[in-house]
């Protein structure tokens, strides 16, 4: 987390009602507890992106919703990339805090009673050159160490349901230690 978590907010919700990369920005989104985002190609207990329905389509949905932070977006203006809420496929974007540092099993609430659980890392994939050449290298960095480090968002489950706006606020709360780093799902 920042130290301005007191201020995390959401900047933008998304949803695509087609499994196109991109996501349409909204003036608001209803979760659905267990199944993602009403009218979102993604929503569902199971497993919706295509290349996991086709090798695994029983498999459980850790991929309900999709968090980006909008500093991100910063970033990627600096390096020559036109990028804008929902432009990567995300459904909600927040500022104000670091999501990428948040362990699994991580609970944010969203707006007045919508409840998410991270469950990882999302693995930037060719399609994010199609949208722009040169963007998958650029939500890719790594450590110190060499160590490969995602920058494309985490990955979440609903397990409270509402409605979630621009400008709600988020409130984070980590799961009891020892925390477990992200991984991608």
């Amino acid at each position: 987390m920042t130290n301005s978590a007191a201020r995390a907010r959401v900047i933008a919700v998304s949803l695509g009602h087609g499994h196109h990369f991109s996501k349409t920005p909204s003036l608001s989104i209803r979760l659905l507890t267990g199944l993602g985002v009403a009218g979102d190609a993604h929503t569902g207990a199971t497993v919706k992106h295509r290349s996991r329905v086709r090798k695994h389509p029983t498999q459980p949905n850790l991929r309900q919703v999709h968090l980006m932070h909008a500093e991100l977006f910063d970033e990627l203006r600096e390096k020559g990339f036109a990028v804008q809420p929902g432009d990567l496929g995300e459904n909600v974007t927040t500022s104000d805090i670091d999501l990428l540092a948040l362990p699994a099993g991580t609970r944010l609430y969203l707006g007045a009673t919508a409840m998410v659980e991270v469950t990882g890392l999302r693995n930037p994939c060719v399609q994010i050159d199609g949208f722009q050449k040169g963007l998958m290298a650029a939500t890719l960095d790594k450590d110190a160490d060499g160590n490969l480090i995602r920058k494309a968002g985490i990955m979440s489950i609903v397990l409270a349901g509402g409605d979630v706006r621009p400008d709600d606020a988020v409130r984070v709360e980590l799961p009891d230690t020892p925390h477990q780093a992200l991984k991608p799902v």
